[in-house]
């Protein structure tokens, strides 16, 4: 073979080699690049996947947080509210308080309340005898009803237990009078171990709690 033949088919070889190297190369390349692209995906994947869920906890807590503001603001409006009405129920009940000073200082009508109360607390108590507590301004006029109301509490105690006749003796505790009341009396028996308190403001503050729900609904009737 002459010198010329074996150097073309060397050359041939060669080129052979070089063009498998550049196809082999540029194969490599384009599966490094589709193994770039898909990584490049996975992670844009991964990024959005991680932004979302970002968002989704902030957008979550700003709710929480827009919820708890909402809540605490209602619940704020809510106690102002009820103190505002607590306001106008103690100012109804002084009102009412006012009232009853007025009428305690009306004698007559002030001397069939104080009645109507021994009569109550005796039928209460239904003891024989039954000391009478009142205001220091107040003992010369419920001594002067004591005859009345122990005439009364028989008449009662006839008509309420099938013509049973029982009586009752007053008398009045001046020692020991009520002090810081607006009124009325309380009833004591067997050297104080049983008393009722029949007092104007002991009458008032057990019908308002009786009655909140009605006193209530008149005051605010649209709540």
């Amino acid at each position: 073979m002459e010198d010329k033949d074996a150097q073309r088919q060397i050359q041939q070889m060669v080129n052979f080699i070089l063009n498998e190297a550049k196809d082999k190369a540029e194969e490599i390349d384009a599966k490094a690049m589709e193994d770039f692209n898909i990584e490049k995906l996975k992670l844009i994947q991964q990024m959005k996947e991680k932004v979302r869920k970002e968002y989704a906890l902030k957008s979550k807590k700003i709710e929480t947080q827009s919820a708890i503001q909402r809540s605490t603001a209602i619940n704020k409006a809510r106690l102002r509210t009820i103190e505002q009405r607590n306001t106008l129920l103690f100012q109804a009940v002084d009102i009412v308080k006012k009232n009853l000073s007025d009428t305690v200082k009306k004698t007559d009508q002030y001397k069939k309340i104080v009645t109507d109360l021994i009569v109550q607390g005796a039928m209460l108590l239904l003891e024989p005898e039954v000391a009478v507590q009142c205001r220091k301004e107040d003992i010369a006029l419920v001594k002067s009803v004591l005859d009345e109301a122990q005439k009364r509490y028989t008449a009662e105690i006839k008509s309420q237990a099938n013509g049973v006749s029982k009586t009752v003796k007053f008398s009045v505790n001046e020692s020991q009078p009520l002090v810081g009341k607006i009124g009325g009396v309380v009833l004591q028996t067997n050297g104080g171990a049983i008393r009722v308190d029949n007092t104007l403001d002991t009458r008032l503050n057990l019908l308002v709690e009786k009655d909140k729900p009605t006193i209530r609904k008149t005051l605010f009737p649209s709540a």
